[in-house]
């Protein structure tokens, strides 16, 4: 059983509230961490850019990676968000089995 945990950054808490919240719901991630503000600096449009932002964690199964990114492209007020799955290697195996209970792709997928 294969999990990702999925790294984004949003403009503010109550875009990483509507994202965590219809992940969830959906079933497209078991659990979302929402980190807090956090201090971006990065190069947009050849400028040098610093903003206050939110960062969450997004935690789902193999099935479910491209249709979660997908759906937090569809919310996100970016127009080229940070998202970024990393596999997840190894861990607590009732936690990784609980992931996949917990997340089902959808019926389109």
């Amino acid at each position: 059983m294969k999990a990702f945990l999925v790294y984004v950054t949003v403009a503010n808490a109550d875009e990483a509230d509507l994202i965590a919240r219809t992940a969830v719901s959906e079933k497209l991630a078991a659990c979302v961490n929402m980190l807090g503000s956090i201090k971006s600096l990065y190069r947009w449009e050849d400028r040098i850019q610093e903003d206050t932002e939110v960062a969450i964690l997004l935690k789902t199964s193999a099935e479910c990676k491209t249709a979660l990114i997908e759906r937090i492209k569809t919310l996100h007020s970016y127009q080229c968000p940070c998202i970024v799955a990393l596999p997840i290697a190894d861990g607590n195996p009732d936690f990784l089995q609980w992931i996949q209970s917990e997340t089902k792709p959808p019926a389109d997928a």
